[in-house]
């Protein structure tokens, strides 16, 4: 749907208003934005819309405000659906946005004061061991069962939810409710790599096929056998580059490596959504999931060899392979540079930017609006091991703050339902390409759409999308601890600490915040008790993570051709 459209249904239903919070209102928003694009028979979104209709009736003229962070998806959410939502139930919903650090520090705030700043959260299940342990958040599972019940959609299906693994804490309970989801994935120039020529001069220099990276060694063959090449002969003009990154030391930056670039080098243990009792921040947990070190001397692994292998390889990438201005970009300035048309290959590359990338007109777009590029699973390191996560996912979830009065948590648990309904959910993930139901992912109009978005729709239809998770539970406060990496990560790309002297200095942050949590006891007996510092070889010589640093980093390069790859999802 145009903009343009979009604006005029969203008007037409202000103009409607609370005064037709009635099926006049659901009609009207059903013909116009919906259509087929849904999960559901016309007839199933019309008593869905009813249930909305009836059960928001104690709440009409409730003035209510959630916030979420700002990309496509939350944008039709506040744009769009929000509006639909006022005409429908006439419940007024104001639906912020705002930057995701933004999104944290408001939530932080409203924690820490017990103020209702925000009604309802769409925040990170990044924060789902914070949630669990703070207790300051409704755990979902009661709330459905209790003071939610009578506001609770007898038709959520809970278990069409893919990321509700993510939201769910060691206590079995769900304290998140997903609302977007989008994998961190490697990104290439499929037209580059199926190039005769390309295919050709590879084979004689490396001794292997080009095709997609299964380890670190073959992206960097890749990258170095991209960077400065000649494409020409396909009509590509301008200096190409092997590799995509960032490198500013900018809140940012944190997210690069607490989205899980050390999983991919195989920094944690085995085990899926995260490892145990190492996670991919290398913060060891006992099993009370308690966390007891984050520093090799206790038994984590955050400055451990397989940590400086990762931090290494980036910065050398980025330094060797990477357009020389990546190196003081943040996420979003070098987001778009892929889609400019001179990079090969990019391994840390969000989904969520696939609605951007698929533009009409832009360099990697064919005539017939297929895209010159596609997405697989990332290279893996050469401490990764078979059954170990190899790379994160976002699962942007609904989140009821215990400080939030009982009225306004219901009136906005039924907003949260609403955008994430079966009524509406297909037409949302059309928009932003954001997926959070099997029903959606498995729609005809995705199979249809498919080979328009690169990969995307074969990812997570695949058995391959689990090993792909957001930060777990060994994580005591993602809000004190996610702003250590960036400072310190940012000491080791600016060449002011080595790798190794950034990750000592991160992981000894990381446990005086967990020290101090301890001490305070607010979080119980689930909160960090810390091992006893011992020489850090007991603990390297014991097998998992932590793992000894091996004598050959390099590992023999291997490809797989993405054709077949992704028919051996089929």
């Amino acid at each position: 749907m145009s903009l343009r459209l979009r604006t005029t249904t969203a008007a037409l239903l202000v103009l409607a208003g609370p005064a037709f919070a009635d099926m006049e209102a659901a009609t009207a928003f059903l013909d116009e934005e919906i259509g087929d694009m849904s999960a559901l028979s016309r007839a199933d979104q019309e008593a869905e819309m009813q249930w909305f209709i009836d059960a928001a009736q104690p709440y009409q003229g409730m003035e209510i405000k959630v916030v979420s962070e700002t990309i496509t998806t939350h944008e039709y959410e506040s744009q769009v659906l929000a509006p639909a939502f006022t005409a429908i139930t006439g419940i007024q919903v104001t639906h912020d946005l705002i930057g995701e650090g933004d999104v944290v520090e408001k939530l932080q705030t409203q924690m820490q004061s017990g103020e209702n700043i925000y009604d309802a959260y769409i925040n990170d299940s990044d924060l789902i061991g914070t949630h669990w342990r703070y207790q300051q958040v409704r755990n979902l599972t009661d709330w459905m069962a209790g003071e939610g019940a009578d506001v609770t959609n007898p038709g959520l299906d809970i278990d069409d939810f893919i990321g509700t693994q993510f939201t769910t804490a060691p206590d079995g309970k769900l304290y998140q409710l997903p609302d977007q989801q989008f994998a961190n994935l490697y990104w290439f120039r499929y037209d580059w790599f199926n190039d005769e020529k390309n295919k050709a001069d590879f084979q004689e220099a490396y001794g292997y096929e080009l095709g997609v990276p299964v380890n670190w060694s073959a992206y960097e063959d890749i990258a170095e056998f991209f960077t400065g090449r000649d494409l020409s002969h396909m009509g590509v003009e301008g200096e190409i580059f092997g590799n995509m990154d960032y490198g500013k030391k900018d809140p940012s930056l944190g997210w690069r490596y607490t989205d899980a670039w050390l999983s991919m080098a195989g920094v944690g243990s085995k085990g899926e959504p995260n490892g145990l009792p190492v996670d991919e921040w290398g913060i060891r947990v006992n099993d009370k999931s308690q966390p007891v070190g984050s520093c090799v001397a206790r038994g984590g692994a955050t400055n451990g060899p397989a940590a400086v292998y990762a931090v290494t390889k980036a910065i050398e990438w980025l330094e060797k392979y990477t357009p020389p201005a990546a190196a003081g970009m943040t996420f979003s300035e070098a987001g778009p540079i892929p889609a400019q048309g001179n990079i090969a290959q990019q391994m840390f590359w969000y989904t969520a930017f696939t609605a951007d990338t698929v533009v009409e007109g832009l360099p990697v777009m064919n005539e017939d609006g297929t895209p010159k590029w596609r997405m697989a699973p990332s290279p893996h390191g050469v401490y990764w091991e078979e059954g170990t996560k190899i790379g994160y996912q976002d699962v942007g979830s609904w989140t009821l703050m215990q400080s939030t009065p009982v009225d306004r948590a219901q009136a906005a648990w039924l907003y949260a339902q609403f955008v994430t309904s079966k009524t509406v959910d297909v037409k949302k993930a059309h928009t932003g390409l954001t997926f959070i139901r099997e029903s959606t992912i498995q729609h005809e109009s995705f199979t249809e759409r498919a080979d328009k978005l690169g990969g995307l729709v074969e990812f997570y239809r695949s058995p391959a999308r689990v090993a792909w998770s957001p930060t777990g539970t060994n994580v005591p406060d993602y809000p004190k601890l996610a702003q250590l990496w960036w400072q310190n990560i940012g000491d080791a790309m600016s060449g002011a600490k080595t790798p190794q002297e950034a990750l000592d200095s991160l992981c000894a942050d990381q446990e005086r915040v967990m020290e101090r949590l301890e001490r305070a006891g607010v979080q119980g007996d689930i909160g960090p008790v810390l091992n006893e510092e011992k020489d850090p070889e007991e603990w390297l010589a014991m097998e998992g993570s932590p793992k000894a640093k091996l004598e050959n980093e390099d590992e023999e390069p291997k490809t797989v051709s993405y054709d077949e790859l992704i028919q051996s999802w089929q």
